[in-house]
């Protein structure tokens, strides 16, 4: 099994309505030796606006976001696929990847008509340094230095970890500079926490972590909320039923002793108050599960004693009837899903049918002509809206005026939305945001802001003209 340590550079920070400027992403061999590398970067998409304090981090130029010697965002991520799929199958690695981003890889493939679930299907897996490295500094503490901040807290912000590890970062939040740093951290992680990067590496995969996370009688699962690590004893309680990737676990710091009695009503008004008895686990998204053994005393406090532990998780095993029950109640609390209001915000609303499956292979091969006489053949209407905004942003000239003309005033009305209810960036927004960055800019900033302030001024210059 391969590894391929991937970061991107975006326009801004919003999962699912910013997108990839730039992808680097480095092959390794089981040992960490480098195989190959990729890198890449693209245009702006025009209903995209970047963000001025993100151009300024990542160093893009206003004169960049539209170099025409750069490919299109649907020609970059073409090209992405094709290598990731030639790199196939392999253990995907980012610094806060499932974080962040995975979901624009996902996103870029989805808004391109492509299968968005690439890193954890095919015999891929995939897992995330950030979480590794929190996890370590609880597990293997001197394994690896983590920063402090002047709040006496752990930074775990690459930038800051890579360096005091002993890697020259001089160029971060450059994509291929940020993989190269990654790589380095698992290095010292994989030398110096065997063990622990081995259990990692399990539970990359979907099934491995299931494995563990079903037939382990007890067991450590550490999460990370709010800035705070938190390690739990559990106890397996079963498979959501309507989602393969989630297992329900018993909080063993709670005494199962005390819910077996409950009625249904008096057991939904248990699950609510701390600590809560059941919690989840998802399979897919690398969790970290360590057995009972491994953890230190550190991590034990506040848990009962080991006697306890052993003692409740028998009680969750042999009580069938009382997992099903919690399973269902757990369940029943739950809110209906809230289905999204734009097609971005849909990416996870079902699968595309076997028709419109075959037709998403098909436009990929086809030229533009056909492409777009295929525009209203899917049975989806995401589909439908994806396919017409990529026909728009690579062969506007081949639509039909109508077409042509809805897309234009969509793009329009979206830069230059007004108020703070809308989940993207609009170009009001954004000169606001460059106004008060210059505020405290040094010559250099200034004149980087100013070139950009510019660019988007001529942007919301077009959209007055379309919308007029």
């Amino acid at each position: 099994m391969s590894f391929v340590f991937y970061d991107t550079e975006t326009t801004g920070i919003d999962t699912a309505f910013d997108q990839i400027l730039q992808f680097g992403a480095i092959r390794l061999d089981a040992e960490l030796n480098e195989i190959e590398r990729f890198e890449m970067r693209c245009r702006l998409l025009p209903d995209v606006v970047p963000s001025p304090s993100a151009m300024l981090v990542t160093d893009v130029s206003a004169k960049q976001l539209i170099d025409p010697s750069l490919p299109s965002h649907y020609k970059m991520v073409q090209a992405i696929l094709a290598k990731l799929l030639e790199w196939s199958p392999a253990i995907f690695i980012g610094h806060n990847s499932l974080g962040f981003d995975e979901h624009l890889l996902r996103q870029a493939l989805y808004k391109t008509l492509h299968s968005p679930y690439l890193t954890n299907t095919d015999g891929n897996g995939r897992t995330d340094s950030l979480k590794m490295l929190r996890a370590l500094a609880l597990f293997a503490p001197d394994a690896v230095e983590i920063p402090v901040n002047e709040r006496g807290k752990q930074v775990f912000k690459l930038d800051q970890l890579a360096p005091l590890n002993g890697f020259a970062h001089e160029n971060a939040h450059d994509a291929m500079a940020d993989v190269e740093a990654t790589i380095h951290l698992c290095r010292l992680v994989a030398q110096k926490s065997p063990a622990q990067w081995q259990q990692f590496m399990r539970l990359a995969h979907k099934t491995g972590a299931l494995d563990f996370a079903l037939n382990e009688p007890a067991y450590c699962a550490t999460d990370y909320h709010f800035g705070q690590s938190y390690s739990r004893p559990v106890a397996p309680l079963g498979v959501n039923p309507s989602n393969g990737s989630e297992v329900f676990v018993f909080d063993l710091t709670a005494d199962p002793a005390e819910l077996v009695q409950l009625d249904d009503d008096q057991l939904a008004e248990r699950l609510g108050k701390n600590p809560k008895p059941v919690r989840s686990i998802r399979a897919n998204a690398a969790p970290i599960l360590n057995s009972m053994e491994e953890v230190p005393d550190s991590i034990r406090s506040g848990w009962p004693d080991s006697d306890a532990i052993r003692t409740r998780g028998d009680l969750v095993s042999e009580d069938s009837v009382l997992r099903e029950r919690l399973v269902s109640a757990t369940l029943a609390k739950r809110k209906p899903f809230a289905p999204g209001e734009h097609v971005e915000q849909t990416i996870y609303e079902g699968f595309p049918s076997w028709q419109d499956g075959q037709l998403m292979e098909r436009f990929q091969i086809e030229g533009w002509p056909e492409r777009i006489s295929m525009l209203n053949d899917f049975e989806d209407e995401r589909l439908q809206i994806l396919a017409r905004r990529l026909a728009y942003s690579e062969a506007p000239a081949l639509l039909p005026y109508t077409v042509r003309r809805e897309r234009e005033l969509e793009i329009a009305e979206r830069l230059t939305a007004n108020g703070n209810d809308h989940p993207w960036t609009t170009i009001p927004a954004a000169l606001a945001e460059a106004e008060g960055l210059l505020k405290d800019a040094d010559t250099r900033a200034t004149a980087f802001l100013e070139e950009h302030i510019a660019f988007l001024k001529q942007r919301q210059q077009w959209a007055a003209d379309v919308l007029s």
